[in-house]
């Protein structure tokens, strides 16, 4: 009614500008009611514009169109979605767009932050995983070498039941600790003792030799805690000189160019707890895994030589060192792994080893049996066994065993050199690199196991012997 009496008022109010008014009262197309408005201009006789009115006036209308879009536009956009700050005529207002910019780069950092500290959190819980895997086997362990060593009913230090090398070991499966054997057992004919004369030793009582015919499952001692440690050698000496005795044990971490350190533990649980006793620190550099303590003297391979040394343990001096003839060294015939392990030394009932090879013998491992006070050369055999073909090689009982691999999981000891007769054969008894990276395998005699490095883990294998 309002817009009624304003046209009614206009009409009126422009009665007396004009000679002519006309106010019109009809239904448009939806039936409502509408009143329209006419005047005749009292200065124009004719329109300029006979289809578009006043351009002024069309032009005001125009402008006035376009506010009252941007103001709806505004009204939308303040509980909408789209981009703040925009205009349908493409005007942006800064302050919108800056904040809108800030707003949108706050939240993706926010996001990028998120995501990192869940790859964070993944990351920790797999290592928190991975430790008490470790912590649980390490209590395991740790509870079956205290079982071994102090069965029910003994005590005192002779309470070792593998001491005595004259006594064949019992053995014994261990429940929840071991899983049954698989494979079966190599069929290896029985060897005859070895003479007085090859063991080098007069006077010695049966040692119980014989051939390998079983290695079990490896028993994890310790391991290394930094990269250092990634290949290194672990040793106990089978006949030690007071004040040392069978429960020291020895180590060494041989990744570097200055490996000087020689670790010393009371005992095995002490090397796995990571705590030595003691720390000697050799005249000279040793290289690669080769070392082996015997007598009270830890036996090396010198860097850079072709040479062996013996370092004693009391004196803290090195007592003697002797060239090896021809032995090739520093990479030249290494066991497949690598590891400059060109020159490896081994203990068994006979006494003191060195494997290498030589131009000479195209690469086949030379065996020689060496002075363990002197470390002159007293006898030499060569074998036609490739050294870069095997992983590594121990002594039992005067005979040269290898592995066939130092990272296939299911290896064996794939061959035999006996130096009494001086022949060798094929083997296939199986053995388990638990861990892939086997960088040393040696052979205690007064333990009766082979003592290994394997990707960090020291660790042993119980072995059983033929009896002739």
């Amino acid at each position: 009614m309002l817009g009624v009496w304003l046209l009614l008022w206009g009409s009126v109010a422009l009665g007396g500008r004009a000679d002519t008014a006309f106010l019109r009262r009809a239904h448009d197309s939806s039936g409502h009611c509408t009143y329209s408005f006419t005047v005749a201009s009292p200065v124009e006789a004719a329109c300029p514009e006979a289809a578009g009115g006043v351009p002024e006036l069309r032009a005001e209308l125009a402008a006035l169109a376009a506010r009252l879009s941007r103001l709806e536009s505004r009204e939308r956009g303040a509980g909408a979605s789209g981009p703040r700050g925009a205009e349908p005529g493409g005007a942006r207002d800064p302050q919108q767009v800056a904040a809108a910019a800030r707003l949108e780069a706050a939240y993706g950092e926010l996001l990028r932050a998120k995501s990192r500290l869940e790859e964070e959190k993944g990351r920790l819980e797999r290592e928190k995983e991975e430790l008490g895997r470790r912590l649980e086997s390490s209590a395991q362990e740790i509870t079956r070498l205290r079982a071994a060593r102090c069965p029910p009913g003994r005590e005192g230090p002779g309470r070792d039941t593998l001491r005595a090398p004259a006594k064949a070991p019992r053995w014994e499966p261990q429940p929840l600790s071991y899983q049954e054997l698989q494979s079966e057992r190599s069929e290896i004919p029985v060897s005859r003792l070895l003479e007085e004369t090859a063991l080098g030793r007069p006077g010695k009582e049966d040692s119980g030799c014989g051939q390998l015919v079983w290695v079990g499952e490896p028993v994890v001692f310790g391991r290394a805690d930094s990269i250092a440690g990634k290949y290194g050698v672990w040793m106990k000496d089978p006949e030690p000189v007071p004040p040392f005795t069978r429960d020291n044990t020895w180590r060494v971490d041989t990744v570097g160019t200055e490996v000087r350190q020689l670790f010393q533990y009371e005992e095995a649980e002490q090397l796995a707890r990571g705590y030595p006793a003691k720390v000697h620190i050799l005249p000279r550099p040793l290289e690669s895994t080769g070392a082996v303590i015997y007598r009270g003297g830890l036996f090396f391979q010198p860097r850079h030589s072709r040479s062996v040394a013996r370092y004693d343990l009391r004196g803290e001096t090195i007592t003697a060192e002797r060239e090896i003839p021809g032995a090739g060294y520093h990479g030249q015939y290494p066991y497949s792994w690598g590891g400059y392990t060109d020159i490896d030394l081994a203990v068994d009932e006979t006494g003191l080893w060195v494997i290498y090879s030589t131009d000479k013998a195209r690469g086949a491992i030379v065996l020689s049996k060496l002075d363990p006070e002197t470390l002159e050369i007293r006898r030499t055999w060569e074998t036609n066994i490739r050294k870069r073909g095997v992983a590594n090689s121990f002594l039992i009982c005067g005979t040269l065993y290898t592995v066939s691999s130092y990272s296939a999981p299911n290896a064996t000891v794939n061959f035999a050199y006996d130096t009494a007769t001086g022949t060798s054969r094929a083997l296939s008894i199986p053995f388990e690199n638990r861990f892939r990276y086997l960088s040393m395998l040696d052979y205690n005699p007064a333990e009766r196991q082979l003592f290994a490095w394997d990707s960090f883990n020291m660790v042993t294998y119980p072995v059983r012997l033929s009896r002739a």
